[in-house]
């Protein structure tokens, strides 16, 4: 590290700390050349993603855009917040390792679609309904039926 006085490469690390929320360790050095002490500050550097919209357009990927979706989507449904969060955090560790930079919004529509057929039917319609861009009443019931023929057997004898 190179000294703010002296310009010096040679320095030593007196002190060593994690900062409050854990994302960075501040680091007391001192310098050997001219005994002068300073800090240093060492922290992840994260490589953002950027996310292709369907119009070509790149954007930074950000999750709050997610939980907006999922939070009309699940509107007025018995769904915890808690399951919501939980499924953002997936999505996005997902995401991360992945380790792409790019990443369409289509894909990140399936990614929440298919955490949203899991937690609630309801919400995973209208969130298909507007991901897929449904035109009409029959792409909404050819939805349906399909999530209804996804669904186990047992499920479909109690329906009948």
């Amino acid at each position: 590290m190179k000294c703010p006085y002296c310009g010096s490469l040679d320095s030593k690390v007196i002190d060593s700390r994690l900062n409050e929320d854990g994302t960075s360790i501040r680091r007391r050095r001192e310098c050997n050349t001219c005994t002068k002490r300073y800090t240093t500050y060492e922290k992840i550097e994260y490589t953002p993603i950027l996310v292709i919209k369907s119009d070509g357009t790149r954007q930074i990927f950000d999750p709050a855009k997610i939980k907006n979706g999922l939070m009309k989507a699940c509107e007025k449904r018995p769904v915890p917040m808690s399951k919501i969060d939980k499924l953002i955090a997936d999505i996005e560790k997902q995401i991360t390792n992945s380790l792409a930079q790019e990443i369409s919004s289509k894909k990140i529509g399936e990614m929440v679609m298919d955490g949203l057929k899991e937690l609630d039917e309801v919400a995973y319609v209208r969130f298909a309904s507007v991901h897929r861009q449904f035109k009409d009443i029959n792409m909404l019931r050819e939805e349906i039926e399909r999530l209804m023929g996804a669904k186990p057997v047992a499920d479909k004898k109690k329906d009948e």
